[in-house]
């Protein structure tokens, strides 16, 4: 058997495990020990040898510490209330426009991922926060949904990112240059994601009812209440990409500064403390046997050639680099149908990547093109999380809701999901829109 038929085979069998709703760890350690296990005619020396070397160098990885570090800022951001303060801030600047409390939530959703890092959390927590009010202001039951899970995605879109952290690990890119390359991406997305929602609320005049004008100094307290909070997107950004700490460090003086601001400012106590830390705990041990079993499908795909052999099959094979790019997109919606965020960007990535760094696009130097390609697969991973029929953020704002049928949620969320394919089409036609922050 052919190794590139043994590394297709030990993919469908990662892939089938996953449909199965088998833990994405699990799935990938059963596919890199089929690898090992076929390679070696059923000898599992190697196997266990590799495996053992893989966890100790992955986890005795001092670098890794920024992937604890950021869930941690995200707990403390999440069980502290620092939402609400993000939420009043923007509804005290933009809550008297035309749907201003929906462009109020989008803006919070972007403002709280930038000391979050998940979707997932963002998500969850801004439906406590701003479905009360745009139900309160007369939004309907779909388009409130559908904003906040909309706005959700920005968790991961606005630096920084765990999804980001995981694809430079994965290729050994700059953390700094991919949460510089996001900023961009993701303002434009902020704004995409709010030209739709004015969109929506001028076809419908009898929803989305407008706030009173706040006066100077309720936006001067309001500014000052969050303030902090975008010192601390400020400090950890700036800190990385200015060289005054490493991601490690930033990430330490961002937790702590998170933890603190959640107890002085949101009032945290014992219970949101701990509830803190154990959600930082299971989270990092979930992506750490994540990783740990990525690690393992990759080594057992490299004995079989099969990443390098479909890279030069693919580049050796005369199709437009632009063509094989919009079919990995493609292939990436597809897949979002039916997987999570992680799973995709660990299984497709050692895949992809190669194929990606063997083309040339538009003349970029391999760096440019590593961080491109990293913002884009971001972007699509993104869109996963509320395309239905998995959509993770769907499902979590409609629970919130209780009132609102998944699929009222699902048919709100069109309009933004258009918004979302505009703006990679954006990125694929003007690489700039990720990259021009780099040159500074």
């Amino acid at each position: 058997m052919s190794g590139l038929v043994l590394g297709l085979i030990a993919l469908g069998i990662t892939t089938g495990l996953l449909l199965l709703r088998v833990h994405i760890g699990v799935t990938m350690l059963v596919g890199g020990a089929a690898c090992f296990w076929a390679i070696n005619d059923g000898d599992l020396s190697s196997l266990l040898y590799t495996l053992n070397s893989l966890a100790y160098s992955r986890l005795s990885n001092y670098d890794l510490a920024v992937i604890p570090l950021f869930v941690m800022m995200g707990q403390f951001a999440t069980h502290g209330g620092l939402s609400r303060a993000i939420f009043r801030c923007a509804a005290a600047f933009i809550g008297h426009w035309k749907g201003g409390m929906g462009l109020s939530a989008i803006g919070a959703c972007a403002g709280f991922g930038a000391i979050c890092g998940s979707s997932l959390a963002t998500a969850a927590t801004m439906s406590h926060v701003a479905l009360p009010e745009l139900r309160r202001h007369n939004y309907s039951g779909r388009l409130a949904t559908a904003t906040v899970a909309a706005g959700g995605t920005l968790g991961i879109l606005i630096p920084p990112s765990v999804p980001l952290i995981i694809y430079a690990v994965l290729t050994q890119e700059s953390i700094a240059k991919l949460f510089v390359a996001a900023i961009v991406p993701g303002v434009v997305a902020i704004i995409g994601y709010m030209i739709v929602l004015r969109i929506m609320v001028s076809r419908d005049e009898s929803q989305a009812t407008v706030s009173p004008k706040a006066s100077a100094v309720e936006r001067v307290k309001a500014l000052i209440a969050v303030s902090p909070v975008i010192g601390v997107f400020l400090v950890v950004i700036v800190g990385i990409y200015g060289g005054w700490a490493n991601p490690t460090e930033a990430a330490s003086i961002g937790a702590a500064a998170c933890g603190l601001l959640a107890v002085f400012q949101g009032g945290m106590r014992w219970s949101g403390f701990r509830a803190s830390m154990l959600g930082t705990a299971e989270t990092t041990a979930m992506i750490f046997l994540v990783l740990l079993g990525a690690d393992l499908l990759n080594s057992g795909l490299a004995l079989t050639q099969m990443p390098g052999e479909l890279a030069a099959w693919v580049i050796g094979s005369g199709l437009a680099p632009m063509l094989v790019l919009l079919i990995i997109l493609g292939l990436y919606l597809l897949l979002g149908c039916v997987m999570d965020s992680l799973a995709m960007i660990l299984l497709t990535i050692p895949i992809f990547y190669p194929m990606i760094m063997g083309l040339d696009f538009f003349g970029m130097s391999e760096t440019d093109k590593s961080i491109w390609f990293g913002i884009l697969a971001l972007m699509v991973v993104e869109i996963g999380l509320i395309h239905p029929p998995l959509g993770m953020n769907l499902f979590i704002v409609q629970r919130t809701a209780g009132d609102v049928p998944y699929g009222e949620t699902a048919r709100g969320i069109v309009p933004f999901l258009c918004s979302d394919l505009l703006r990679i089409a954006l990125l694929v036609a003007f690489p700039g829109l990720s990259l021009w922050l780099l040159a500074f």
